[in-house]
Formats: C-alpha cells, structure tokens, sequence
C-alpha cells in the first residue's frame, strides 16, 4: 500500500498526540515511564513528498506520576527546566518510503545542546485532512549533559515513543 501525502502545511494536533519516555532505573529493576503534556509542532509537505518541521517539548509538562520524581527530573541533575524549558527535534528530511515507513533525520536539543538523530516512523494513519505518524527511538542521555546517576542505579538508554498526528491547514 503506498499512502500519498498532500503537499502544504500541518500543524500538530497536540490533544491527539503524545511523547512518552521510559528508561530503566534501580539497577534496571523499575522502568520509569513520563510523558510531556505540552507538545506542539508543525510541518511542511514539499512537492516531492519530503517533509521537513518542528516538535516543541515543554519540559514543566513532563509527567511521571511521582511528583518529587518529577521535580527531580525538571531540576539541573537533568532536564534543567529553569533553563532549558523546551526540548525541539528539527526534522531536517522525512521521506516516506516502502509503503508506511518514515525515513526521519532531524536535530534533538535538550538542555541546550543538539545532537543529530534518525530513526524510522511508521505511517499509521492518512487522508487529505490528517496523519498520524508513530515512532520510537533510543537516545543515550548522557550526550545532552544528563550524568547524574547516584550509585549507578540508571543504566542504558532512554526509550522516546510518539504518537502525532497532523491536521492539514488550509492554504
């Protein structure tokens, strides 16, 4: 099945759309699951089928049912919302291929610093109105300043996992 996407602008539909995170800790005994209640984003569908766009994070947003974990996590040991309030990945090129599959690379700044990232999304839903495109990747938090790890107790990588779906703008 080969979807075709229209071309012209898409604006996230953020009450339709989640981030989630997940990453091991206790010495991977408990997996800590989050998620960000503030996403926004938009997009452009270029003639040739390439998209390229923008996905805000607001990082006082982030949820992970345990508010002194998540006071912790918004605070300079991590994501340092005070001064970082806002996680962006510029989608450089998104090019679908095979059917469903999203070809994405792009440019993820957390605290500041911006690390290249690609990873491919599935194509889940498309018509002239809308699309919902999920995807999931792994990203070593230490390469965006975030070593805090008190008795090695968080190990691996940070599992990122969207849902986002986009309704066409007129125009």
């Amino acid at each position: 099945m080969t979807v075709a996407v229209e071309t012209g602008t898409w604006q996230l539909d953020a009450a339709a759309s989640t981030v989630g995170i997940k990453h091991k800790t206790m010495w991977n005994l408990v997996t800590v699951k989050g998620t960000f209640g503030a996403v926004n984003g938009q997009g452009e569908v270029r003639a040739d089928g390439s998209a390229v766009g923008t996905l805000t994070l607001d990082v006082a947003a982030l949820d992970t049912k345990n508010a002194k974990r998540d006071a912790h996590l918004k605070g300079a040991d991590f994501f340092d919302a005070d001064n970082h309030p806002e996680i962006t990945f510029a989608v450089r090129s998104a090019e679908l291929r095979d059917g469903e599959k999203v070809h994405v690379i792009g440019q993820l700044t957390v605290r500041g610093i911006s690390r290249p990232q690609s990873f491919t999304a599935r194509l889940v839903g498309a018509d002239a109105d809308a699309l919902t495109l999920d995807a999931e990747f792994s990203v070593d938090r230490e390469q965006f300043g975030m070593g805090w790890n008190q008795l090695g107790m968080i190990r691996g990588l940070t599992t990122v996992s969207a849902t986002l779906r986009f309704t066409r703008t007129a125009g």
